[in-house]
């Protein structure tokens, strides 16, 4: 039995986030040490007066943070060395909290209405190819075809035969990653990058160099200064508003770092999955630099979330590579859900879509507006998120706890972080993971917390 006790003055609602909070504090001050075992979940709720109901969701949320593990018959132990990286985002969604912490795109109930019917049209037209075949070849030629179009909206002209369908972007970035990385190359990326980079880095067996960002983006010194000093395979970009800072590069920085790329002779991997989405942004760095760059794009994050389906648009030197990696590792893309995206693409629905998302957008930044008066922040008008950096006397980890304690999820910055420099503190904010009134009513907790009594933060931690 531990001598730290959790201080039942300190609880707040809801409780059992709250009594997560103060365990997790009491882990990350070195009151609790690795291997010290805790209250049973009966002796903790009559101690605190607390449900054992409550006790039980507090330890489960502290086995979900990798924080402590549950052993059966032995009791529950404080394990401070994760084996598995955090999501940014809550794994489920808990009835009472305002999620803004996964990024999704603006849904409503016409969205359901949409696949439902797509299912029922599917359900009488499906051919024979998509429902019997395991030769991708016998399934996707007609697929790759209106695929061409769809690349064209996206400021791409690409040809059927370099482009694989995919079960979504992160289907397509990890394939993409495989055929250009091999295990011990180097790939580049945004210091503030993509979070799933740094678990895929560890599985694949690359090394994962986090570059200096601006305004811009990725600056092109630090590419070029870090192709002479290692020996960089590729680079992993994401130029239009997907990357956690929502920055949308310019054409002239996008033609900049396609000229180091084809300088040092690596290969661009290039994540855009809002495509048609961002309007009035400069081509893709697919059009600066076609020869090397690996293209990615889908339709979850601008039609609605069960379409997980996605475009990996190969060069010729490259497609050979791409076409083994994706059979080994996906075998195809699901064809019943290709089906969809192929008549959305065709019937005019998907870019229907992407217009009502893109006014979902902008009614949501102006809600953003008024309700963080008075707070900095960065974003772009079709953006599905806002960055929001921390005054550096803020811990972001104790801000994300506060914010949890009050209903509202948000992810923590240091999950996007993929460089080793100093830190400032940040959070990212989802805008179209919720109803607008949901995140109205988050961002004022978020206000709340950013411009009151920073000593507030403390309690209940």
């Amino acid at each position: 039995m531990t001598l730290w006790q959790p201080d039942p003055a300190l609880i707040r609602r809801p409780a059992y986030l709250s009594l997560a909070d103060q365990f997790a504090r009491a882990i990350h001050d070195g009151r609790l040490a690795n291997g010290a075992r805790l209250p049973t979940h009966r002796a903790l709720a009559d101690a605190l007066k607390l449900s054992v109901q409550t006790v039980s969701r507090a330890y489960e949320e502290l086995i979900r943070r990798g924080l402590v593990s549950g052993e059966i018959g032995r009791g529950s132990f404080v394990q401070t060395q994760r084996r598995e990286p955090e999501p940014p985002y809550l794994p489920e969604r808990p009835g009472e909290v305002i999620d803004l912490s996964i990024l999704k795109p603006a849904c409503e109930t016409m969205h359901q209405g949409r696949l439902k019917q797509a299912l029922a049209w599917l359900a009488e037209a499906l051919p024979a190819s998509s429902a019997l075949s395991f030769r991708p070849n016998m399934v996707f030629p007609r697929h790759r075809a209106v695929a061409a179009e769809w690349l064209a909206t996206c400021g791409l002209e690409a040809s059927p035969q370099n482009v694989t369908l995919t079960n979504g972007a992160t289907a397509g970035m990890t394939v993409a990653l495989m055929s250009v990385a091999p295990p011990g190359s180097t790939v580049a990326t945004e210091a503030i990058g993509h979070h799933t980079l740094v678990p895929l880095a560890r599985y694949l067996g690359f090394h994962l160099e986090g570059l200096p960002i601006d305004d811009d983006g990725l600056i092109p010194e630090a590419l070029d200064e870090a192709c002479r000093l290692a020996d960089i395979r590729a680079v992993f970009v994401q130029p239009s508003v997907i990357n956690p800072t929502a920055t949308l590069m310019g054409s002239v920085r996008r033609a900049q770092l396609a000229e180091v790329a084809r300088r040092h002779d690596i290969a661009i991997i290039e994540n855009d999955v809002l495509g048609p989405l961002v309007e009035d942004r400069a081509p893709p760095l697919a059009y600066f630099a076609p020869e090397r760059t690996l293209y990615v794009t889908s339709f979850s994050k601008i039609t609605v979330p069960g379409l997980r389906v996605g475009y990996l648009v190969a060069p010729d030197r490259y497609a050979a590579a791409v076409a083994n990696r994706h059979l080994v590792s996906n075998w195809m893309a699901t064809p019943m859900v290709a089906e969809i995206a192929t008549k959305w693409v065709t019937d005019g629905t998907a870019m229907d879509l992407v217009r009502w998302q893109r006014d979902a957008l902008r009614r949501r930044h102006e809600i953003a507006s008024e309700a963080l008066q008075g707070v900095a922040y960065r974003t772009c008008r079709d953006a599905l998120h806002i960055w929001l950096q921390l005054p550096d006397d803020r811990s972001e980890e104790a801000f994300v706890a506060q914010a949890r304690l009050r209903g509202v999820a948000i992810a923590p910055g240091a999950s996007f972080r993929i460089a080793e420099t100093p830190w400032k503190p940040a959070v990212r904010i989802s805008l179209g993971s919720t109803t607008e009134g949901e995140l109205q009513a988050g961002l004022g907790v978020v206000t709340k917390l950013l411009l009151g009594d920073p000593e507030h933060l403390l309690l209940a931690i």
